[in-house]
């Protein structure tokens, strides 16, 4: 499932990393802010992998982005835990590219007397 919100960068916590058996890993929790009817609140999203580090990298405190984002759900130990891991990060605001549109063709719908062959009736009833 995927999900975007717009809000500001609140906070930035230290970037992570290790080694596993499929190689190096790193990953960065950051807040966001948001509204939320008349009120606003915040969420902790995960940014990982080193370029969604370096992504990440490029804004700071107080600018305004947009998060696209897969919410995913785990169980350890008889409780749950939620994560928001992001998989794109653009300023607030910015368009998105639109889907391509399709072919818009301007040629008139064709008629009985397009058809090949003589306009009689060859119908044996």
């Amino acid at each position: 499932m995927a999900l975007e919100l717009e809000g500001t960068l609140r906070q930035k916590l230290g970037v992570q990393s290790g080694t596993s058996a499929r190689g190096p890993w790193a990953k960065q929790e950051f807040i966001l802010e948001y509204p939320d009817g008349n009120f606003t609140a915040q969420a902790c999203f995960t940014a990982w992998g080193q370029d969604k580090v370096a992504e990440l990298d490029k804004y700071q405190v107080g600018d305004r982005i947009k998060v696209s984002f897969n919410l995913k759900s785990r169980e350890y130990n008889g409780r749950w835990y939620n994560d928001l891991q992001i998989w794109r990060i653009a300023p607030a605001g910015q368009a998105q590219a639109a889907p391509a549109a399709a072919p818009v063709y301007d040629a008139p719908a064709p008629t009985l007397d397009d058809m090949p062959g003589d306009n009689e009736d060859d119908l044996p009833f």
